[in-house]
């Protein structure tokens, strides 16, 4: 794996034997312990190759605990503390993780700076930033490597990319994208924001929005053509695909330099790197 060779040419003194390769964990600390974020921890404390240091949250609710025993799990892993009870400065230097993967809200970017001093990587799945939080992302770059996508799914990365290519190759046909989300989510789904951003339309008037029930996430690209219509569709059955998103992108993280990057980049070159699809014979 492109991240193990790095992490590898960082500390020579672990290629001495092939059993402490097998044994390397990349070490996660997460912002968030909500309705997502503790089904996403859940995923991280089931993966054999990442190891969840801990988790900070605003609330004291769960403080001193650990997130594995809350989530069914026979051994210690994840202790949770309140954001608001630690010194920063202090608390990224001596709890460092390989990268913080961000399902908590917006105002956490405040805390990316400190634990990128000290070479965390910065995975966000935050799904809506405003133009100052962007910025301070941009800036966070320049420090170390920050993947930002607002739905972290694989899934809905494959329909982005599908998307765009079905848009190239008709370009006049009408395109809609319909976001059905759960009855309490209030805000229009960054995730289809960002796709109708990616295909060059106007967000007021091409995103439409559905609340009911408990879907947990449903993301729709028609396109409309005069004697036919092309659907793409991509849902979330489940927000353990949220976890698995997170854990794909820490891990092809931990490969590369200083640096903003998308799940879509993320997709895409992996695809890239790892078909035979475009290779011509010599």
């Amino acid at each position: 794996m492109e991240w193990l060779n790095n992490w590898l040419h960082e500390n020579p003194g672990n290629q001495n034997k092939s059993q402490e390769v097998c044994r390397l964990k990349i070490t996660i600390g997460m912002f968030g312990f909500g309705r997502t974020g503790s089904v996403v921890a859940k995923e991280i404390i089931k993966d054999e190759i990442c190891e969840l240091s801990w988790v900070l949250r605003k609330s004291t609710a769960m403080e001193g605990k650990y997130a594995s025993r809350l989530l069914g799990f026979d051994h210690n892993e994840g202790m949770i503390y309140s954001i608001e009870d630690i010194d920063p400065e202090a608390f990224y230097k001596d709890n460092h993780v390989n990268v913080i993967i961000d399902f908590s809200s917006a105002s956490a970017i405040e805390n990316y700076e400190k634990a990128a001093q000290y070479g965390t990587r910065i995975v966000s799945a935050i799904s809506k930033y405003d133009r100052v939080h962007l910025e301070q992302l941009k800036a966070l770059g320049k420090q170390t490597a920050v993947l930002y996508s607002p739905n972290i799914t694989l899934g809905i990365n494959f329909l982005i990319e599908a998307s765009k290519v079905l848009q190239r190759i008709a370009p006049h046909a009408d395109i809609e994208i319909i976001e059905e989300h759960f009855r309490d989510k209030r805000d229009v789904s960054g995730t289809a924001l960002r796709i109708a951003e990616d295909l060059g339309l106007d967000q007021r008037q091409h995103v439409n929005s559905i609340r009911v029930g408990g879907i947990v996430g449903k993301h729709e690209v028609i396109f409309g053509l005069p004697n036919q219509t092309i659907r793409i569709v991509h849902e979330s059955l489940n927000r353990a695909a949220f976890g698995q998103g997170a854990i794909y992108a820490a891990k092809w993280l931990m490969g590369k330099d200083k640096g903003i990057y998308t799940m879509e980049e993320a997709v895409v070159l992996n695809f890239v790197h790892n078909t035979h699809v475009f290779e011509t014979d010599a």
